[in-house]
């Protein structure tokens, strides 16, 4: 890490961070000539960080705050080292760290290592998940009083339709895409195919699969950084919040995942369409824990907005081959790539917590070895299904409930996520519409 400095002289400070429970980054800048001491002794900041609300304040009940004297953590960096952050205009590194207890334990409310505990049960079994997100956003003119599409840099003017797969939406924003490439380069973010989608200015772009899942997680919160702080360089806003327009689809962060043995094969190709046992296993896992589940992929008061029947984002608790209504998707093509495609999830979400809710519930799943029902066919929201729950409140109620969750996550983190959650909800409840897209639009 440290020759990573030496080798980039230009940069004269560099940012420490870590993830709180809303994918928010809390760190500290500190100037480059004691970038040593962190990468040899880390840092240290109160544990009530990584569980402030979207406004970044303290949760009135929390335990971590008055009733343990706001004590510290240690903050070490992760295994990534140090990247440019090719947003900002002076020469800047960024290096990523997770929180650990003074005895070198770590802090199980922090959700990187919520992923690292579910992984550590796949290596108990020589299992191995291979994970690949996809990530919806929006570029968003928010200069003015209502929302917009911004303006082209190209033709000058503003495109107001959805344009699903269109090149020319693409080309209209070449520069902006062109820059976001090369910094995803620079940043070691593998970024896939890019498309337009059927939402106002929104796009998608695809991270390449990883076998490294806390990888993948680490490149989707740098992705979501990079992507809202280069737009802003561009004179517009990127959001990845959940339903910025009423009229228009809302974003989503699907993953698709597979799981490799000691070997390095799939365990779910069976050689045909239909995949193995563990594959439904898998399956039957994600089913049996989305109820609960869903407070962590519809996180905030906004999120629900987009969960609503012929919204192209699932509301019914379901699996099916090759069919997107579902909740559950498990694509076609070459048996040697079969996999799993979580749909819930919105572009709101923390990756961190994301993921280790999927691959816990996989992990569950396959531990139990039970079937899933049956899968569906046809339109998943005309069928009588089980549904994900529909509101904010009762997905916070369900999630500190369900047994399911409490096999995923640690009771410290379940505790401080749900005081979190019910904080927000209390004072989001005295907001308008307008005003909680102000709060969503640059944090999430």
């Amino acid at each position: 890490m440290k020759d990573w400095l030496r080798k980039h002289p230009d940069v004269r400070t560099i940012r420490v961070a870590a993830s709180d429970l809303n994918g928010q980054a809390r760190g500290k800048r500190i100037p480059a000539r004691f970038a040593d001491t962190v990468v040899s002794n880390g840092t240290r900041f109160p544990m009530s960080v990584l569980n402030l609300d979207i406004w970044g304040e303290d949760i009135d009940d929390s335990p971590l705050v008055f009733d343990s004297g706001d004590r510290d953590g240690v903050l070490k960096p992760t295994e990534r080292g140090f990247m440019p952050m090719p947003w900002l205009d002076a020469p800047t590194a960024l290096l990523p760290i997770w929180m650990f207890h003074e005895n070198g334990k770590p802090y199980e409310g922090d959700p990187r290592h919520a992923l690292r505990a579910v992984l550590d049960r796949f290596k108990a079994r020589g299992l191995t998940p291979v994970c690949a997100v996809e990530l919806e956003f929006f570029l968003i003119d928010d200069s003015g009083r209502t929302l917009e599409v911004p303006v082209s840099p190209r033709s000058g003017r503003r495109r107001k339709a959805a344009e699903t797969l269109s090149i020319r939406a693409l080309d209209q924003f070449d520069t902006f895409f062109t820059d976001l490439y090369d910094a995803c380069e620079e940043m070691d973010i593998p970024a896939d195919t890019a498309i337009s989608e059927s939402g106002l200015g929104q796009f998608e772009i695809n991270l390449m699969h990883c076998d490294d899942a806390l990888r993948a997680a680490d490149d989707a919160w740098l992705f979501k950084m990079l992507v809202k702080g280069l737009a802003r360089r561009h004179g517009f806003a990127a959001s990845f919040m959940a339903k910025p327009y009423e009229d228009y689809s809302g974003s989503g962060l699907h993953v698709h995942f597979s799981v490799l043995d000691k070997n390095g094969d799939n365990v779910f190709d069976n050689g045909g369409p239909e995949g193995t046992d563990m594959l439904r296993y898998a399956v039957a896992g994600c089913l049996n824990a989305m109820p609960g589940s869903a407070l962590v992929f519809a996180p905030h008061a906004n999120s629900f907005d987009r969960m609503v029947p012929g919204s192209h984002a699932p509301t019914g608790i379901s699996w099916a081959y090759e069919n997107r209504t579902s909740a559950i998707r498990i694509p076609s093509g070459a048996p040697a790539a079969r996999r799993i495609e979580h749909r819930v999830s919105g572009g709101d979400v923390n990756p961190y917590l994301m993921l280790a809710a999927v691959l816990g519930a996989a992990i569950n799943g396959i531990e139990d070895g039970k079937e899933p029902p049956a899968p569906i066919t046809g339109n998943a929201y005309s069928a009588d299904l089980p549904q994900i729950p529909g509101d904010w409140k009762t997905a916070i109620d369900t999630f500190e409930g369900c047994s399911e969750i409490a096999r995923i996550f640690s009771p410290e983190l379940v505790r401080n996520f749900v005081l979190t959650k019910r904080q927000e909800l209390h004072y989001m409840q005295e907001l308008t519409p307008s005003e909680q897209v102000t709060i969503y639009l640059d944090t999430v």
